[in-house]
């Protein structure tokens, strides 16, 4: 039953049924599949008679109520019981405990389904060692799976020895006999242990092995071997590697994601649940804010999940707040937190139980453990090797150290597809670079280090283009260290080419990674530390080139942006460095184009094809095709422009190009933008259609911000164009979100344009206008004007449905007279055609003037082989004509556009097109 301070409450059965699930895995995730299995077993439920239950269990435990939270959803996963839960005994007494057996946790976070797999594990297999680093639990677990084996065995059949406390590993077999009760008699235990349990059913935890792992396991392989009957399992940082034994590496508590929104979603997480109820015990009682999860989600990353680490800063949380021990952390503090008196030593401190481990190091294993606390994340063994070696090289000597570090879990093996990389746990690297540091050994290891990342950066680099994007993958990995290695070198008063050096090939991986303030920043830091005599050279030609684009992605199309491009070109053409005047070439096309100058855009790609032919490859022709493709598209030459796109996507196809990539920007992706907004514009909207959708899922998979912006802005209005308005909605969401979050202000800017212009379309006109103006202001202010004109249009419409014809007039012409004046014909036939249908909705519609804008507008995107263009403005001009007597006028002129399509016919223009030719025949 369920009672509440004695009085029992009422609830369906079900309900109750899900609550004991719920409670008996606490603090874990349970899918909503294991519960309706766990409920209704052998019976077929749908997941919505579930999700009923769970809302009739939370209305009767009062979730929320007075902020208390019980069940937790967490989305895609399950459900969650997140409430403190303690268990006893019936009538509330435990049962009693063997001699010497340590008292289990009432509350065992985050390792219910550990101890229930370790249990079933140990009944299978007999021998069964938990190995992981200091402080990640591995006796909280044993004495968990011990007392739930307890019933199994007998609680007189259940032994416990603590190794821990040995100095001497001779003195393992008298602590064995000892806590078996055995009756020794001479200096040798084991026979008599031996023969002791020889015909005995029994459950041996050896504890904290790894200081004595030469006798004990030794014993444990003899003792398996001659009691079949005896069941043990060990706990050590190392594998006993004995016949017969089965590991179990035990991991640490999973915590939150680097983005954690929300309290709710934090406490799904067994880490920050053990950080909470420890900080609690601390006196801490306020709840896990919103404003406070990320806080705590960082400090469980940051300390890996051990769960000592978390237990110990969180006991600080009482006294210093949240914040106040985030700071603490930060500050290296976190080796020094004293955690409860009545801990063993070893875990009275970090800096304690990582001295335990040191202390069972040898010589190199510790010197080589202090050189590798340089590293920061993942690095690989070549990099190990590198900094790690002594100057004569001793390859063979620090590749045993790391595998010997690896077995004693103070260094961990990331699975990858490619080379292992390995990782030292942030505790670990604090404790043993302080180590270093009192060896006097650290600047000598930094100065490695960094060497090293260089010649490494600069070697994979120069297997493709620099910018081209091909290595990021393989590079990312590194980041951390590359990001360490430059703040050491800048600082270094000595080492100022090494920091230039590395500057130049650190630039294209961050910007590569869309790490657009970081590439600015260092490459500013580089060019600011460059003397006379290095002006000119190769750095000031990478620096120059990385940093104008990186601005230009992140700030707008600056005055500073276009100095440092040409500067580029420049050198390049001094330097005679063909593959840097290629990528510049393609930089200095991408700011043309971004400020509405679409003939220099031309000009540039017309430059660059043509030293593309004299000594480029598939990849840089690819690249300019699709640059001359982008560049007609905008001047108005549709047919060009497929032409082009389609020779880039067959040089692409022919020599397998995966990616065409230079300055972070990926050509391959644009050129399908191209490709399918010219099809659309050419009259083959289906064709445009399946192209975008191409363009947005190759955008997805390369997990490359710039480009993924890049696609949907572009492709996002084909899909709208012809009427998909819910999939363009739902991409201009991810553009939004995706520019937010990676500091991209233009794009930002064009996906506002992009949702106004959606919710004019969807009907609600007055607040897409307001966010079209506000589109339209932060594209002025970041000078990105390819887009203006067409925003304009989009405005001027939302103006004319809002009931305000004269705005919505002046603000037409406006954007007909400006896309006049500096000859922008791409957008033309749209803003004639907008401007049109804004006459006729005048108070006193303009009648011929609307006509000429009309048909001015058919002529213009006749010329520009815009079929579709020409439809969308024949249609109100037919309707016109048809209203004013000249239905026979308007059947010829429509049917006569319509007939030339040979597909798209769902799409919302020619359906409407078709719907008003049924009308004109009718009435004929």
């Amino acid at each position: 039953m369920l009672v509440r301070d004695g009085k029992p409450v009422a609830i369906g059965g079900r309900a109750l049924d899900v609550l004991i699930a719920l409670t008996g895995r606490p603090g874990e995730v349970v899918s909503g599949r294991e519960l309706i299995d766990l409920v209704w077993p052998g019976v077929f439920v749908e997941e919505a008679n579930l999700r009923v239950h769970i809302a009739a269990l939370r209305k009767v435990v009062g979730d929320g109520k007075e902020g208390v939270r019980y069940i937790v959803n967490v989305p895609g996963r399950g459900y969650a019981f997140v409430a403190p839960v303690r268990r006893s005994g019936a009538g509330g007494t435990a049962p009693a405990r063997p001699p010497g057996f340590p008292t289990p946790l009432q509350l065992l976070v985050g390792r219910s389904e550990t101890v229930t797999a370790l249990s079933s594990l140990l009944l299978s297999r007999r021998f069964v060692s938990v190995v992981g680093p200091g402080g990640i639990g591995k006796t909280t677990v044993a004495v968990a799976v011990a007392n739930a084996l307890r019933q199994e065995f007998g609680d007189d059949a259940v032994c416990f020895v603590d190794l821990g406390s040995l100095t001497n590993p001779a003195d393992v077999a008298s602590a064995v006999a000892s806590a078996l009760g055995c009756f020794v008699q001479g200096p040798d235990h084991e026979p008599y242990i031996r023969a002791f349990l020889a015909d005995k059913r029994i459950l041996v935890v050896l504890d904290n092995c790894e200081h004595v792992i030469e006798t004990a396991a030794p014993l444990c392989a003899r003792l398996l071997h001659v009691a079949p009957s005896v069941h043990l399992l060990a706990t050590s940082r190392e594998a006993l590697r004995v016949e017969g034994e089965y590991v179990h590496l035990l991991m640490p508590l999973d915590s939150p994601p680097d983005e954690t929104p929300s309290a709710v979603q934090a406490l799904a997480s067994p880490a920050v649940q053990l950080f909470m109820e420890r900080a609690a015990s601390s006196g801490h009682h306020a709840r896990l804010s919103d404003a406070e999860a990320p806080i705590v989600a960082r400090i469980c990353r940051q300390l890996d999940g051990i769960a000592l680490a978390i237990e110990l800063v969180a006991s600080r949380v009482g006294t210093h707040g949240i914040q106040g021990t985030a700071d603490l952390l930060d500050s290296g503090a976190e080796l020094f937190l004293p955690g409860r008196r009545t801990a063993l030593p070893r875990h009275q401190t970090l800096r304690a139980m990582l001295d335990w481990s040191f202390r069972l190091l040898s010589a190199d294993e510790q010197r080589i453990l202090r050189r590798l606390s340089v590293f920061v994340g993942p690095f690989t063994l070549a990099a190990a090797h590198a900094v790690a070696g002594d100057a004569d090289g001793e390859t063979q000597t620090v590749t045993n150290a790391i595998a010997s570090l690896v077995d004693k879990s103070l260094m961990t093996v990331l699975s990858t597809s490619g080379p292992a990389y390995y990782r030292l746990l942030d505790t670990t690297r604090v404790y043993a670079a302080a180590k270093l540091t009192e060896d006097g050994q650290a600047e000598a290891a930094e100065r490695r280090h960094a060497g090293y990342f260089t010649g490494f950066l600069k070697q994979g680099m120069a297997k493709g283009s620099a910018f081209d994007g091909h290595n990021v993958a393989v590079h990312a990995p590194h980041i951390g260290n590359v990001r360490k290695a430059l703040a050491w070198s800048f600082s270094s008063s000595d080492d100022r080419y090494l920091a230039i050096e590395l500057a130049a090939h650190a630039a294209p991986l961050f910007l590569g990674l869309s790490l657009l303030d970081e590439c600015q920043q260092w490459c500013r830091r580089a060019l600011s530390a460059l003397q006379e005599a290095d002006h000119g050279t190769q750095w000031e030609l990478e620096l120059q080139g990385a940093l104008a684009m990186s601005s230009m992605y992140a700030r707008g199309n600056s005055l500073e942006v276009r100095a440092g491009i040409e500067r580029g070109l420049e050198l390049s053409e001094i330097l005679q460095d063909g593959r840097h005047q290629l990528q510049l070439l393609s930089g200095l096309y991408i700011f043309l184009t971004r400020q509405g100058d679409f003939s220099g855009a031309l000009a540039a790609a017309k430059r660059s094809a043509a030293v593309a032919k004299a000594s480029g490859g598939p990849t840089e022709n690819a690249m300019t095709e699709w640059m001359l493709g982008g560049s007609y598209h905008l001047t108005g030459n549709q047919a060009a422009a497929l032409r082009h796109c389609k020779q880039g996507s067959k040089l692409a196809s022919d020599f397998r190009l995966e990616r065409v990539s230079f300055f972070g920007h990926d050509h391959h992706v644009s050129g399908l933008a191209t490709l399918a907004r010219s099809l659309w514009l050419c009259g083959f909207a289906d064709q445009g259609c399946k192209v975008a959708r191409q363009g947005i899922k190759r955008a997805q998979s390369y997990d490359h911000p710039v480009s993924y912006c890049i696609a949907l802005i572009y492709l996002v209005p084909v899909l709208s164009w012809s009427g998909d308005f819910r999939a363009a909605e739902e991409h201009t969401e991810i553009v939004i979100e995706q520019a937010i979050k990676y500091s991209l202000a233009p794009y930002r800017a064009v996906s506002l344009a992009l949702k106004g212009e959606l919710m004019v379309a969807r009907g609600d006109a007055p607040s897409g206008v307001e966010i079209l103006r506000a589109g339209l202001k932060a594209m002025d202010a970041d000078q990105y004007r390819i887009v203006t004109l067409s925003t304009r249009r989009a405005l001027a419409e939302g103006l004319a449905l809002s009931g305000r014809p004269q705005e919505a007039l002046a603000t037409i012409d406006e954007a007909v007279a400006r896309a006049e004046q500096i000859g922008e014909i791409l957008w033309l036939p749209d803003l004639l055609r907008a401007r049109g249908e804004i006459l006729l909705t005048q108070p006193r519609p303009d009648l011929p003037a609307a006509e000429r804008a009309l048909l001015r507008s058919i002529d213009c995107a006749r010329k520009q082989s815009a079929l579709s263009w020409q439809l969308r403005s024949a249609i109100p001009l037919a309707r016109m004509w048809k209203e004013h007597d000249r239905g026979k006028d308007a059947r010829s002129m429509l049917e006569d556009i319509y007939q030339r399509f040979t597909e798209g016919f769902g799409t919302q223009d020619l359906v409407a097109a078709r719907r008003l030719l049924e009308e004109l025949n009718s009435t004929s």
